[in-house]
Order: C-alpha cells, then sequence, then structure tokens
C-alpha cells in the first residue's frame, strides 16, 4: 500500500530556551547539519518521496526557506501549520487532505535513527495494520512504554507511566495503514488537553492490527529535545563521522544513493555549494558513484 512520510516539527521548544527564543528547534545543529536533515533522512531511506512538515506558523518560513518543495532531492515537500502543540496524532488530522487514501508514516522531528533501517522498510512494506517500535531505555517512565506478554506480543501501552511496566519506550517513529485518519477523528484530548499517540495506537491493539518491532541493540535512537541530550546526539554524530569518514543523513548523498537523483542532478546541487568540507565530501560521492560495495550513510 502507498504510504505518505509526515515529519512533525513542532512545538515550542520550551526544554531548550533560550536556544529556540533565536531559532526553530528543527534547525540547531546535530554536529554539522540541522537537526531536521536526520528524521528527514530516515523517511527517504524508507523510500518515502511525498512528505508533509508540520510546524509552527512561526517556524515554518524559516523551514520552508531551508528545504524549499523538496524537488533538488528528488521528494516533493509540502507544509502545514500546527498553531499550538495538542498531541502528536494531531499531526494526521493537520495532513488528512495530505494523505488522501493513502497510509502514512510519522516521524518527530527531534527524533535520530542510526543503523540498519530494514526494520523500517519492512514496516512500511506492511498493507494493514499499524507497527511501532521498541527500544531499551534506563528511563521509561520518560515515554510511552510498551508492555509484553509471555509470548512475546504487546499487551499494553502506556503514556509516560510513573511505574513503567517495561524498558521498553516507543520511539518517534510510526507506521500506519490508511484508517489512521478515521481512528484519530475518534479521540478525545487527554488530561493534558492533547491527542495521544499513545491512545492510537491502543486503537490498533484493541483490534490485534499493532506489531511492535523491537530495535536490536546495533539500532540507536536518540532524542534531542534538552540542552544535554542534544550536545550527546552532537558529539555521537562526531564520532560515527570522524571515524569512518561518512556523513550521516547528508541529504544530498541520501538522495542520491536511494536513486531519487542521478549523478547529473547531484553534480548541479555540487555545483551551487560554496566550497568548504560539504562539498568536498559530496565531490567524493559523486565521483565514486553509486557503489554497492560502499554501506548507505544510514539513520
Amino acid at each position: 500500500m502507498h504510504k505518505k512520510g509526515i515529519l512533525l516539527a513542532g512545538g515550542a521548544g520550551t526544554r531548550l530556551y533560550p536556544l529556540t527564543q533565536i531559532v526553530c528547534k528543527q534547525l540547531l545543529p546535530i554536529y554539522d547539519k540541522p537537526m531536521i536533515c536526520y528524521p528527514l533522512a530516515t523517511l527517504m531511506l524508507g523510500g518515502l518521496r511525498e512528505i508533509l512538515i508540520i510546524s509552527t506558523p512561526k517556524d515554518l518560513p524559516m523551514l520552508k526557506d531551508y528545504l524549499g518543495d523538496g524537488s533538488h532531492l528528488g521528494v516533493r515537500i509540502e507544509y502545514a501549520e500546527q498553531p499550538k502543540p495538542e498531541g502528536i496524532a494531531q499531526a494526521f488530522l493537520i495532513g488528512a487532505d495530505f494523505l488522501g487514501e493513502s497510509g502514512a508514516s510519522l516521524i518527530l522531528g527531534d527524533n535520530i535513527f542510526y543503523g540498519k533501517l530494514d526494520f523500517y522498510r519492512a514496516a512500511l512494506a506492511v498493507k494493514y495494520g499499524a507497527s511501532i517500535f521498541g527500544y531499551q531505555v534506563r528511563d521509561p517512565q520518560r515515554y510511552g512504554v510498551v508492555e509484553f506478554g509471555p509470548d512475546g506480543r504487546a499487551v499494553s501501552l502506556e503514556e509516560k507511566p510513573q511505574v513503567p511496566k517495561s524498558h521498553f519506550a516507543v520511539p518517534g517513529l510510526y507506521v500506519y495503514d490508511e484508517r489512521v485518519v478515521e481512528f484519530c477523528r475518534s479521540l478525545k484530548p487527554s488530561a493534558r488537553g492533547e491527542l495521544e499517540i499513545t491512545e492510537l495506537n491502543c486503537l490498533y491493539l484493541e483490534r490485534n492490527e499493532l506489531q511492535v518491532k523491537l530495535l536490536t541493540r546495533g539500532m540507536a535512537w536518540l532524542d534531542t529535545g534538552t540542552q544535554s541530550s542534544l550536545l550527546e546526539a552532537g558529539n555521537y554524530i562526531a564520532t560515527i563521522e570522524q571515524r569512518q569518514g561518512l556523513k550521516i543523513a547528508c541529504l544530498e548523498e541520501v538522495a542520491f544513493r536511494v536513486g531519487f537523483i542521478d549523478e547529473p542532478q547531484l553534480e548541479r546541487l555540487i555545483n551551487r555549494l560554496p566550497k568548504g568540507e560539504y562539498r568536498d565530501y559530496l565531490r567524493l560521492v559523486s565521483d565514486e558513484g553509486r557503489n554497492p560495495v560502499r554501506p548507505e550513510a544510514e539513520e
């Protein structure tokens, strides 16, 4: 089933104040690239070419100025406003016209995934139901938490529980079939006044139509909503890039390696870049060509 991508880059970024007083949260640097490059690269590596970016009225102009319509990357990017944060699931109501009869994959704008993304592509290929993921964390009370039964199947989901029933948090990456908008319209705001993504997932779980895939220890998931996590993510990306000589979430490279743009298009992008290390890196990518022996820069 055809699926479209939604990148939710909303919120006031209050936990990152005063940084977010002067610049959009999703344009803060994670080492050598703006934060939004990382979730956008994940959607692209999943093969998604139609993407809706949802953000605040204040931040949307900056995001549009940076990414444009996406045509230079071989994708189509549209934009929509979330006037105030009223829950992650609200993104599907805002994006209802964009989605039409398609399924959807939603990623949060401050989530970074690094490692083999086969688990994500497999979830996108599922035609019916929903897929979420589980990642072991030390402090699950900060997240949505999934509980498993003796047979390994998910039996409950809770949003930021005081007493978590497991150490498996649900990362900000979700995949749904074409019923997602219909299900979201049936949700009622929580005590926080938000349409909770956990409640949406529970609707699928109650129908026995929710897949929960545990991410392996070789997969890294980082969220960058606080100053300390922002710094940790930047240091992590820097360590990997400097060790391997490969860039993570270099959008031009991702577009080239997944076949969204060809060599002449990549060359035109390179020629428009200012001289520097980023341009030199893309020159190496172009000179090498699409070499299947070399690993993709997966996030």
